[in-house]
């Protein structure tokens, strides 16, 4: 059996009724998060190009565009979605992808059980697989396929995305393998283009690549059985050639990995790399009552690794400053907090700002191990003082998880920003349930 056999196997096999009241919790907040942060981000100029771009192809009414009016065909509504969940880089993660998981399995998904009128319990089925999926490879290779410079979330993620659309179409093991390998065909995303629009594009176009892959995997289209593991294969293009089979030998094996790994919800959006620093930064500005003026420099340590997601030290635009130690230490002390109104062009290049970014001096620890993660935080103040915090468990981690009160509230926010009524979260979080259909999910904020 090859991988793609092998993951074939487990989508086509796995058995939904496994799934506990915890598993189905975590897939509810899962998704209130993904859908809010899809609706928030709908306004972004990618957004606005992405759905651009949609409606030159011509009309469709397949599917749900999140948040407005439009609809599209089930691959562009999977696309759209996942640019405007991804653009404000506000979604969840998960420690073993480096990267995003729930940006590229919803909104492809959500547009086929839209098509397919699901319940919300096999879509819950379908995510934990996509999950799982994605987890057992990351574990394998997102270490050296993230050193080459890949962006995980969706070269990684559009298999697991992959495997999971599969088991809501109820593909069969030989024609989800053939989808795998279709995955693997349309494979793509450089961390290069993290700051631009086309950061967000790799998401989109993960999740309608799956999509296709599943469509044509149905409609009998086929690909190698060895597109996983050849010499030639993902394993030796992506990772550094590892035995995919061993990490695949625990598929579906208790706990699942959305219970073992977890996932961990931003508090703040922008790149999860700065989240520790920006939790000890708050607490001390707050509990030292400082203020940006009182500060001389800033220093921050990591732990290996933890840093090469911030590729711009000089932003000057909004999705540059997503990507800025520098600038998420100088708004954080300026503003003492950071929200989605941190990352508009406008408040990235203030002076006060601008003039601060080469005060912030961030080091990672020398080694080859990405964990256990921590942040040192040292702020030197004007008065020769220096303040000093480490932090090694983050809020919102899948070990200090936000309370649901807590994501209700960050969902609140996503609303308000985009301009929709404040109940809507707890709305959508009901509805979440098993028992509900896609379209009273989708219905809530059309």
């Amino acid at each position: 059996m090859t991988p793609s056999e092998k993951i074939g196997e487990f989508s086509a096999t796995f058995n939904g009724d496994v799934l506990t009241e915890a598993l189905r919790h975590a897939c509810a907040r899962s998704l209130l998060d993904t859908y809010a942060v899809g609706v928030a981000g709908k306004q972004e100029p990618a957004s606005l190009r992405a759905r651009a771009y949609l409606k030159s192809l011509g009309a469709s009414h397949d599917a749900t565009l999140w948040g407005i009016t439009g609809r599209a065909t089930t691959e562009g509504a999977a696309f759209y979605n996942g640019v405007s969940a991804h653009v404000l880089d506000y979604d969840d993660v998960t420690s073993p992808l480096r990267g995003h998981p729930s940006v590229v399995l919803w909104p492809a998904l959500i547009a086929l059980a839209e098509a397919e009128g699901s319940h919300m319990g096999r879509l819950h089925a379908a995510y934990v697989v996509g999950f799982e999926v994605m987890c057992k490879l990351a574990k394998a290779i997102a270490v050296e396929s993230y050193a080459k410079g890949w962006h995980a979330t969706a070269s990684i993620g559009i298999i697991g995305a992959a495997a999971a659309c599969a088991h809501l179409l109820t593909l069969n093991a030989e024609q989800t393998a053939h989808a795998i390998g279709i995955a693997v065909a349309q494979a793509a995303g450089t961390r290069a283009n993290f700051g631009s629009d086309a950061k967000s594009f790799q998401a989109g176009h993960t999740n309608a690549s799956a999509i296709r892959a599943v469509r044509l995997a149905q409609q009998g289209f086929t690909s190698s059985a060895d597109a996983m593991d050849a010499q030639q294969g993902y394993a030796a293009l992506y990772g550094q050639g590892q035995d995919l089979m061993q990490a695949l030998q625990t598929l579906g094996k208790l706990p699942l990995e959305l219970m073992s790994s977890g996932i961990e919800v931003k508090k703040y959006p922008l790149c999860y790399a700065t989240h520790r620093a920006l939790d000890g930064l708050l607490d001390l500005r707050q509990e030292h009552s400082l203020v940006l003026a009182d500060v001389d420099h800033v220093e921050i340590e990591t732990s290996p690794g933890a840093l090469v997601p911030l590729i711009h030290h000089r932003p000057t635009t909004g999705l540059q400053a997503k990507f800025s130690l520098e600038y998420a230490v100088a708004a954080s002390l300026l503003d003492g907090k950071i929200g989605l109104a941190t990352f508009t062009d406008q408040s990235v290049q203030r002076h006060e700002i601008q003039a601060f970014l080469p005060r912030v001096h961030g080091q990672s620890a020398p080694g080859d191990s990405l964990f256990p993660r921590w942040t040192i935080v040292r702020i030197h103040t004007t008065d020769g003082n220096c303040i000093e915090r480490k932090i090694d468990v983050l809020r919102g981690s899948a070990t200090l998880p936000l309370t649901d009160d807590d994501l209700i509230v960050k969902a609140t926010d996503c609303y308000g920003w985009a301009g929709l009524h404040a109940d809507a979260a707890a709305q959508l979080h009901a509805a979440s349930s098993p028992q509900s259909t896609i379209t009273d999910f989708l219905s809530i904020l059309q």
